[in-house]
């Protein structure tokens, strides 16, 4: 039979865990699947949930939707469900709603709360009570909680503009959540199923980008591109910037394309070796102009690529996974972290540690710096986020602290105003950093997260939710003094 291995982090597939029914190896020797439901029994939370017997539901709900998450159909029959017919009716009617739909009253994801047998207060209580967040140290939330920073919530930065339910984002892996880009206010880019597609909040259209469940390989010929390319390639992470798009895979696999140009310009594998997820993205400009990207990598490595010459020019290796990477403002400093409580700040020209991250208590998962090229902000499963200084990291300037799980996701606003952080599912929080990071709007929903992005003109936050009934895209649009003419958005 299939075994699954577990490296570290956890860098392994879902669907691989759910069917190979068998033990992880090096972590747990229990059975796997009553292992992952027991403590992921509400992970993937369908709505649908809230009519029926919670515990037993919730479990067999993990497994279905573990089992669809390469289906094209992300709506399996409600036969499956034991929920009335008349509900049935109710969940599978929800349309968009706007932001005057919103002010007069209705739920934001359109979810019919006043037909159903469950108040949404209640079942927010349920969620929280029930939610088990993955840690790979015991406890380790509950040892960051001790200092986080008080914070003012009730504060409204950004409002919500839309909810979109026919473009949705899809997640395939439960840690890596880098799959929504923004590159104008109404511009984004994600990951549906096989699908990278563009989503124009102002025409409400979707366009297919890139599909990658078919063969793939690039339509221009440089040194050091896998020509080949690559068939059905399963998507950990996303990157849209520079009007280039990198998609990065379970095998290593690196996909680029300029938006401008048509095909794909250049395929690489990273590393032939197992455990080869790559991890994240990072796109951006050297000091002389020249259009690069990062790659972290799950082989330890952090990779820098050359889209001008279209080769690997730096390959740096660390003594954990590399589950993020993010490069300051001036180019000069990368933050790194990984399969360890500590994290590095590192010089950019050689990779050697500058400095070292010490707070948090768990695996971190995301990274990003604020424009001033001084602070910079972690994100880890012991669900807090850590703003640094560059100048001094003695101790964290603040500890931001997560409702439900882990932080997987955090954002910068191009002006610095603001820093949104995404947890594993329900919460994005948005802080002012003006304000020492205590003024905090907290948006609350219901559904897996698969990616928040600000605009680079900072006036829209987009957000991924997966759900198999309830998936789709929320549009919020920073508030100002002019936001009643949202209604002719």
């Amino acid at each position: 039979m299939n075994q699954v291995i577990l490296r570290k982090g956890g860098c392994v597939h879902i669907n691989s865990i759910l069917r190979s029914g068998e033990n992880l190896i090096g972590l747990n020797p229990q059975p796997v699947i009553s292992d992952w439901i027991c403590r992921f029994g509400s992970w993937f939370c369908d709505l649908r949930s809230i009519m029926a017997d919670f515990d037993e539901y919730m479990a067999d709900e993990y497994a279905m939707d573990m089992d669809i998450l390469e289906d094209d159909d992300m709506n399996p029959d409600f036969d499956e469900i034991d929920i009335g017919i008349e509900d049935v009716d109710q969940l599978t009617k929800a349309e968009d709603t706007s932001a005057a739909q919103a002010r007069e009253g209705k739920d934001i994801q359109g979810i019919p709360w006043e037909r159903l047998s469950v108040t949404r207060n209640k079942y927010r209580k349920t969620r929280l009570d029930q939610y088990k967040n993955y840690e790979n140290i015991p406890d380790s939330g509950e040892a960051a909680a001790k200092n986080c920073t008080d914070t003012e919530k009730g504060n409204s930065f950004y409002t919500f503009r839309r909810n979109s339910r026919s473009v949705r984002s899809t997640i395939l892996h439960f840690q890596l959540r880098n799959l929504v880009w923004a590159t104008s206010k109404h511009d984004v880019y994600l990951l549906s199923n096989y699908s990278i597609s563009h989503w124009s909040s102002l025409t409400g259209s979707r366009n297919e980008i890139l599909n990658v469940k078919g063969h793939v390989a690039p339509s221009e010929r440089h040194p050091e591109s896998l020509l080949e390319g690559f068939t059905e390639t399963q998507v950990s992470t996303l990157a849209v910037k520079e009007r280039l798009l990198v998609a990065g895979g379970f095998q290593g696999e690196l996909i680029c394309k300029h938006l401008d140009r048509p095909g794909v310009s250049f395929c690489s594998r990273t590393t032939y070796i197992e455990n080869a997820i790559t991890n994240a993205i990072d796109i951006y400009r050297n000091s002389s102009g020249a259009l690069r990207f990062m790659a972290s990598n799950n082989d330890c490595g952090l990779r820098d690529f050359d889209m001008e010459t279209y080769k690997l020019v730096q390959l740096f290796r660390y003594p954990w996974p590399v589950n993020h990477s993010s490069l300051s403002p001036d180019g000069k400093l990368v933050a790194v972290v990984g399969d360890d409580p500590n994290g590095l700040l590192v010089d950019s020209s050689n990779g050697q540690t500058v400095g070292t991250l010490k707070g948090h208590v768990d695996y971190s998962f995301a990274s990003a710096w604020h424009p001033d090229g001084v602070t910079f902000a972690t994100g880890n499963q012991d669900k807090t986020c850590r703003i640094w200084d560059a100048r001094n990291l003695s101790e964290s300037v603040a500890v931001l602290k997560a409702n439900l799980g882990s932080v997987r996701s955090i954002r910068f606003t191009s002006d610095g105003r603001y820093i949104a952080m995404a947890e594993p599912a329900d919460f994005v929080h948005i802080y002012d950093t003006t304000t020492g990071y205590k003024k905090e709007q907290e948006i609350d929903f219901f559904g897996e997260i698969s990616g928040i992005s600000f605009s680079p003109d900072t006036e829209s936050l987009f957000i991924g939710v997966w759900d198999r009934t309830y998936g789709s895209l929320l549009e919020y649009g920073r508030t100002r003094d002019y936001s009643y003419l949202d209604s002719l958005l």
